[in-house]
């Protein structure tokens, strides 16, 4: 008896008091204060009083005295520490959750720290070493279930993905297919550049340049969209590739990868030429492209146009077994008239400057002037029509007029390229379905210079690069996802003044943090309530809010 005693008095060690919220069928829900305890490596608990007839407000003060919460209620608020930030991390989370994107990258450790790298493009795009120290500021641990990390795990979440890319995109292309209800039918196309510091990386290379960065080494960066512009498919090409060389990569992806056996791809002006049209043709699949200018001008000198079919309202005209959707947007029209009748008058202010130096001085010389204005009207494409010369000290303009009404010829005038029958698409619904790429144009804007800063870029292997990439591809998702909810309950500022922007909601929830409180050897985490805003945002975006009150309470 007496050893039993001892034993009894060793295992047993009360462990807690807490209130239990027990479901109760269809009736209301019954509110116990319970005990827990150990008993050997055994945690029990028993039920102490039932407080299912005290008023919500009891329940809830009893619930979070056990708690702890007022454990240093001496010390008031005061006693309180702002810790780290909850509110961004949460919000991009649950929206990678609900369109699929934490599903696809997995569980594992890796594919957490993938998802960090994700969720951190959107909220702070910054390098592999700042996003380290972003993180020391947000909740981490709480919402992704990592511990710690540095820059070297994020590097090998980069190779990571490059490795996994194929399967993710398949898995994201299923769950798309499947949202929508069906086939895929048109897709979107276009590319972009993005710029290297730096001269190691295995993928970069000198080409044109889009970002008007000379003596830059880039890559070239292709993106493949659904009708509605969502991205389905992102690659990456050595920054010397030409666009048209990167779509039979794109038909490669749409046949064998995602097994779409009838298509309509809509590429940019001048993308699809000879060698992409019979990659199509031998898949099956239909283009609409749109015509350079010189294509234009040629078709117009060989009578298959007419100017007179260039209109507002959509035309159209056959070109052997092609069609030819034609139209002149007016408002364009304007605004390039405008833009060269002011050229026209900025040089002439710039030619009577060097005129007026070369009269006060005689040590100007009037071919340094000459050499620097006939560099300005390169430069600003005015050449086909106007030049300056000198005579003696003077410097003139002349401006052929019949020149310059050629220039003019097919200002505001577009015409599109398809092998899309009639029966398939009449010629405003070839028009119409080519405006589409703007959405891809928007989202590349976004990649590379509002929201997700993708250039310039600062690594070197292959693989990382890739990798890098497809991180703002998945950013750019669930970016789109938030910006749609967000533009229902508030408009955009493109609309609206007032309206507002991914960052203004995620500088919104970066208000939503942690607080802590230590003392007597324990420490304590607690999430005060969403603030007015927050929960607006909240509802807008169709989340629930993160529970308040105490999230973490051990010994230190």
């Amino acid at each position: 008896m007496i050893i039993k005693l001892v034993d009894m008095i060793v295992i047993v060690y009360y462990v807690s008091m807490y209130v239990a919220r027990v479901p109760n069928r269809k009736s209301p829900p019954a509110f116990l204060v319970r005990e827990s305890y150990r008993v050997g490596k055994q945690v029990r608990s028993r039920t102490i009083v039932n407080i299912s007839s005290w008023k919500p407000d009891r329940i809830e003060a009893l619930r979070r005295a056990l708690a702890g919460e007022f454990d240093n209620a001496s010390q008031g608020e005061q006693g309180w520490i702002s810790d780290r930030i909850l509110g961004v991390l949460f919000v991009l989370k649950k929206i990678s959750d609900r369109i699929g994107v934490s599903g696809a990258l997995g569980s594992t450790r890796l594919g957490l720290l993938s998802l960090f790298l994700v969720l951190s493009r959107v909220a702070a795009p910054a390098s592999r070493l700042a996003s380290v120290r972003w993180a020391a500021n947000h909740a981490v641990d709480e919402v992704l279930g990592l511990h710690s990390f540095d820059e070297d795990d994020l590097y090998e979440a980069l190779d990571f993905l490059a490795e996994r890319q194929k399967k993710i995109e398949d898995i994201l292309f299923r769950r798309y297919v499947k949202e929508r209800g069906s086939p895929v039918t048109l897709v979107l196309y276009d590319v972009t550049s993005s710029y290297f510091e730096g001269t190691k990386n295995e993928l970069a290379a000198f080409g044109y340049n889009r970002d008007g960065k000379r003596g830059k080494l880039q890559i070239v960066i292709g993106l493949l969209a659904g009708p509605d512009g969502e991205p389905l498919a992102i690659r990456v090409f050595r920054g010397n590739t030409c666009d048209p060389a990167t779509v039979a990569d794109q038909v490669t992806v749409l046949k064998e990868r995602f097994g779409i056996q009838e298509v309509v791809f809509v590429g940019d002006r001048g993308m699809v030429k000879t060698s992409g049209k019979e990659r199509l043709r031998e898949e099956n699949f239909r283009y609409i492209t749109a015509l350079t200018d010189p294509q234009i001008r040629k078709l117009l000198r060989e009578n298959v146009l007419q100017m007179g079919l260039f209109d507002e309202a959509v035309q159209e005209a056959s070109h052997g077994n092609l069609r030819i959707v034609l139209r002149r947007n007016e408002a364009v029209r304007r605004k390039e008239m405008h833009r060269r009748d002011d050229k026209l008058a900025r040089i002439r202010v710039l030619i009577d400057r060097r005129n007026k130096k070369l009269a006060d001085s005689k040590r100007a010389k009037p071919e340094s002037g000459l050499k620097l204005l006939r560099k300005w009207i390169g430069s600003h494409k005015l050449t086909s029509f106007a030049e300056i010369q000198a005579e003696g000290r003077t410097l003139h303009l002349l401006v052929d007029e019949a020149e310059k009404s050629q220039d003019a010829l097919l200002d505001g005038c577009y015409a599109l390229e398809t092998d899309v029958t009639k029966g398939l698409m009449d010629a405003a619904t070839v028009d119409a379905r080519y405006r589409d790429l703007q959405k891809v144009e928007r989202d590349f804007r976004t990649v590379k210079t509002t929201l997700l800063d993708v250039r310039p870029l600062f690594l070197r292997k292959e693989s990382r690069t890739r990798g890098a990439v497809f991180v703002t591809m998945l950013a750019l998702k669930i970016a789109r996802e938030l910006q749609s909810r967000i533009k229902i309950a508030y408009g955009t500022t493109d609309d609206d003044p007032h309206g507002m922007t991914v960052t203004d909601a995620l500088e919104a929830f970066a208000r939503l943090s942690f607080q802590r409180q230590e003392g007597a050897g324990r420490l304590v985490l607690r999430l005060p309530k969403p603030d007015e805003m927050q929960t607006r945002i909240l509802e807008a975006i169709d989340l629930r809010a993160p529970r308040p009150g105490i999230w973490k309470s051990k010994e230190m």
